[in-house]
């Protein structure tokens, strides 16, 4: 008589599975003309890179992101004891905010590995931050990843977590960051010289794609 095997996820499975579903509850699948069972389909060949032991030491192992996801709309599918997600910015000043060059961020979906939401920088201008990112070896995120960030774990910034996305930048000015608000979570924008004691820089250790 033949034994069925049986396979026990394992955490870093379970919490790719969690991700998925939090991103497939956004609304993403439709907003990207996918089928719910496609766009999981989709994603499922990250699940084959996952990080196993953890990278990054004590921050988010990895975070899955779909770097085509709108902003608006996931923004507004974020909901925290203080309100939903949103941003003052229009939809012209949210597509003027583009990936910096150097990052060579993926096209297709990609796993964020080793995620630090202010990486210790704290009360640090984001251009001075990212300066002692990138000579630790890291790099800041984009806005896409800092979403895919907050969609994962939104708990980040009902904890008051504020940071800079300074991995993508307007015309090469101006870059984006996310805040707690009185509404809820806020996408918008900030001076790269400017410091504020509540904002981080995000940063992570690598990206992958399959």
């Amino acid at each position: 008589m033949a034994v069925l095997q049986t396979t026990t996820p394992t955490e870093a499975d379970v919490e790719f599975d969690r991700q998925v579903d939090a991103l497939a509850q956004t609304g993403l699948p439709a907003l990207l003309d996918f089928k719910d069972e496609c766009f999981r389909a989709m994603l499922e060949p990250l699940r084959d890179l996952l990080p196993r032991p953890a990278v990054g030491g004590d921050g988010i192992p990895f975070v899955v992101v779909v770097p085509e996801a709108p902003a608006e709309p996931l923004l507004a599918a974020v909901h925290t004891p203080a309100g939903a997600g949103g941003t003052p910015l229009g939809p012209e000043e949210l597509a003027g905010f583009h990936p910096l060059a150097e990052l060579d961020i993926p096209a297709a979906p990609y796993l964020l590995l080793g995620v630090e939401a202010d990486d210790g920088h704290r009360g640090v201008p984001p251009a001075e931050a990212v300066r002692r990112i990138l000579g630790a070896g890291r790099t800041p995120l984009t806005v896409a990843e800092g979403l895919a960030l907050l969609v994962s774990d939104c708990g980040l910034l009902r904890s008051g977590s504020c940071f800079a996305l300074a991995g993508s930048s307007a015309g090469g000015a101006d870059l984006a960051a996310l805040w707690v608000g009185p509404q809820g979570p806020t996408l918008r924008r900030w001076a790269p010289s400017s410091a504020d004691p509540r904002l981080g820089t995000a940063s992570c250790a690598g990206r992958r794609a399959a």
